[in-house]
């Protein structure tokens, strides 16, 4: 008879640091109540954890001192699980593509349902909404790359995406200067063919602050390829929609900010990044 301490071995073995109920019910020919027996006594012992319904996660000895493998080695069996699409974006993608500042401390997984966000041991994972239309049109297989870990492939935005996601969920990206960084340190990777075919999935205004931060660091290929996005809009929209206007300490109180009729926005915020 084969236990389930075993059959989790196996995983291991393959280089799976997940199960599923339903899998090993299946293997392991158990009840329902004999697997969930097992799987407590297990939990208890800290080789296994629940993660989501009927979805488990198998601790190495060495995962139990963060108390979960890397996120990498899951999340695509997760929401495959879930029977969602999914694209892990924003500080971890910026990390994965070289942004040296974007010492990634939250996962951030994109996807076209709201899923709420979870801790597990020390890591911290993020869902953030995209609508479905939009997150069809953007999560092509060609704007992906891929996040090897040595349980396979997870899906992770490709550079274009990664620069539209911190453009237009900056406020999940350590701020307007967090994704300022990202568009700092990324922006010259960006194949600008393939940018504006991704831009036409986000939200115009969105579109325009990429433009503009990519603009002032001198991205100017990439910004060019923006630009005729930028040209349809038909009102001027804050660079931070935040901020009510530029802070006293930068402008007169009172100012006006400052407008950039190129890419139809309202500076009221200043950008500021590492050097």
């Amino acid at each position: 008879m084969r236990f389930l301490s075993d059959y989790l071995n196996e995983r291991l073995s393959q280089g799976r640091a997940y199960v599923s109920k339903a899998d090993s019910m299946r293997a392991l020919g158990l009840s329902s109540k004999a697997f969930s027996a097992a799987a407590a006594r297990l939990m208890n012992k800290r080789r296994l954890v629940r993660l989501k319904q009927g979805f488990y996660l198998i601790l190495r000895p060495e995962d139990q001192a963060v108390g979960a493998p890397d996120p990498a080695r899951w999340i695509d069996p997760l929401m495959g699980h879930l029977k969602l699409d999914y694209r892990i974006s924003l500080l971890r993608a910026a990390a994965f593509h070289g942004s040296s500042h974007q010492a990634a401390m939250v996962f951030q997984v994109i996807a076209p349902k709201q899923i709420p966000g979870f801790e597990i041991g020390r890591h911290k994972i993020q869902f953030v909404f995209q609508a479905p239309t939009a997150f069809a049109q953007a999560n092509r297989p060609d704007w992906l790359d891929q996040m090897k870990s040595e349980a396979g492939f997870a899906k992770v935005a490709g550079v274009e995406l990664t620069l539209l996601d911190s453009a237009r969920y900056f406020h999940k990206a350590a701020g307007l200067n967090g994704a300022a960084q990202i568009v700092h340190d990324l922006g010259a990777k960006a194949d600008p063919r393939k940018l504006p075919k991704a831009a036409a999935a986000y939200e115009n205004s969105a579109v325009r602050r990429l433009g503009y931060l990519l603009d002032h660091f001198g991205h100017d290929r990439q910004a060019c390829a923006l630009l005729p996005l930028a040209e349809k809009a038909k009102s001027i929209k804050p660079l931070d929609p935040s901020v009510r206007r530029l802070a006293a300490s930068s402008q007169a109180e009172g100012a006006m900010p400052e407008r950039n009729l190129k890419w139809k926005l309202d500076l009221n915020e200043v950008v500021e990044i590492d050097p």
